[in-house]
This record gives C-alpha cells, structure tokens and sequence, in this order.
C-alpha cells in the first residue's frame, strides 16, 4: 500500500497556509488553491506488496498491513482506516476496498498488463461529512522482476504517471483572521488553527485529525498533521512573492516518500 488510496492512505490532502496581517495587509496565501499536478515531482520510492495463499501483505506500508485477500472486511490499525478488504478478481486484477467506522472511505481496482510490467489502478475517494467525491487514476511500472508462485500485483512498483488526481481535483480554501487560519476543501474537511504549534482539531479529514502549524518566516510554513496524537505526514510550504504559486514538500511518515507538489492560486 502506497500513498494515494492503495492500502495506506490516499495521497494527503494538501494543507496551504496563511500569514499572520501584521506581516501583510492582505495574505499572499488567501484564495482558492489547486494543485498542477503536471509540475509536480511525486516520490519514486517504490511501494512493496506481496498477494500469495489468500493473503495480502504490504511490506512497505507504516505500519506493514497483513490482511486475508478473502473480500471480507479485515481489521486494520495504525492507519487512517479501520477495515480493508483485498478481493481477487482473477489471476492480474484485485479490489482494495477501506472503511472507517462503517462506511467506506476509499475503493480502487488494480490491473497488472498482460505483460506483468505495467499496474492500472482507477479508485475514488468518498471523503467523510458528505464531502465530493474524487475519482484518480494511476499507472506504476515494476521494478525488478515477477514474484513466482503469486499474484501479478505482487513485487515493487514505481509511480510513473498520474491523472485526474484526487489533488489536481480537489480545491482549498484559506482565510486569515487575527491570528487564526480557517481553512476547508471541497472534500469536505476543515479546521481553524493557530500558528503556535499547539495541536487543533480538524473536523472530517479523512486521513488526520488534528494539526500543528509554525510559521518560518513570511513565506514559509510548517505543518504536521496527526492522528490521535501521531505525527503521520509533515509538510513545508512556500509560497512564491508574486502569491500566484506555492511550493508544498510533503514527507509522508507512514511510507517514507517525499514529493514536491505545486499549487496554484484560482
């Protein structure tokens, strides 16, 4: 499981910041902010998994996931969800299915090529509080060669390309007041923080549930997002002097990736 809903969490949303009006009269981060996801650089680390004897495994997933590839609904910890489902379509394709507390959070379905060295992988997001939903579609190329005596999915995988990504689709919004930022996405999460690096509560984010801030400098921030208290994504944003660009680097705690994405001002 890899980050972008595989059987880890769904790559992160993507928290844009705001500074404080005694540095500016108008915040260059204030706006509506989308991500291109053509000028950004996604992590080349590659995600490991293994579907053998009914059972799936993700080596490199934080915590490493262990589950029955039975279809049924397997308890899960240590990740944004609370049941994943592994269904076998046939010998190259399978069904991931995770749900929190009942309703499904994310579905995709993932097809290796006849080949054995392409992976498809075509899933939604179903954001909680009702949020839009937000469809993706991934391509990844192995490395190294097929795992004997096991499922075509099983081995390494790269990302090689992305569309319609569930960040490219997905639009944030930030408004400064005081000094306190509100923000909320058309997925449907939201908070309001201030830039102390205390924790505040984010309400309906699907992979995190509280966040810390700390402003650099007034370009610069700093957030760590958390759930029940564990730091699991860490995230440096820049925004550029012309207000128009922001620079996000995002280092994912649960998989050890780190990508570089740009953000664009609507």
């Amino acid at each position: 499981m890899h980050k972008s809903p595989r059987l880890t969490r769904p790559l992160l949303l993507l928290p844009l910041l705001i500074l404080p009006l005694s540095l500016r009269s108008q915040s260059l981060f204030d706006g509506t902010w989308r991500i291109n996801i053509e000028q950004s650089k996604i992590s080349v680390k590659p995600y490991v998994v293994m579907l053998s004897k009914r059972t799936y495994y993700c080596s490199s997933c934080r915590p490493a996931v262990r589950i029955k590839s039975d279809g049924t609904d397997q308890p899960v910890s240590g990740q944004p969800f609370d049941t994943a489902a592994v269904q076998e379509v046939d010998s190259k394709s399978i069904v991931l299915t995770t749900k929190k507390r009942g309703k499904i959070l994310w579905k995709l379905t993932r097809t290796v090529s006849d080949d054995g060295n392409t992976l498809s992988e075509k899933g939604t997001l179903y954001p909680e509080n009702n949020g839009q939903a937000v469809n993706w579609e991934d391509t990844y190329s192995r490395i190294g060669k097929p795992v004997p005596a096991s499922h075509a999915i099983s081995g390494s995988w790269r990302t090689e390309k992305t569309n319609n990504s569930k960040y490219s689709l997905r639009e944030t919004t930030y408004e400064w007041s005081g000094d306190q930022l509100s923000m909320s996405a058309t997925t449907g999460e939201s908070f309001t923080a201030k830039l102390n690096g205390q924790d505040h509560l984010v309400k309906a984010g699907y992979d995190y549930n509280a966040v810390s801030l700390r402003r650099i400098d007034a370009f610069t921030i700093e957030e760590a997002d958390k759930l029940d208290g564990k730091v699991v994504d860490f995230w440096k944003m820049t925004v550029a002097p012309n207000g128009r660009t922001m620079t996000l680097v995002e280092k994912d705690r649960r998989t050890g990736q780190i990508s570089t994405y740009l953000a664009e001002k609507k």
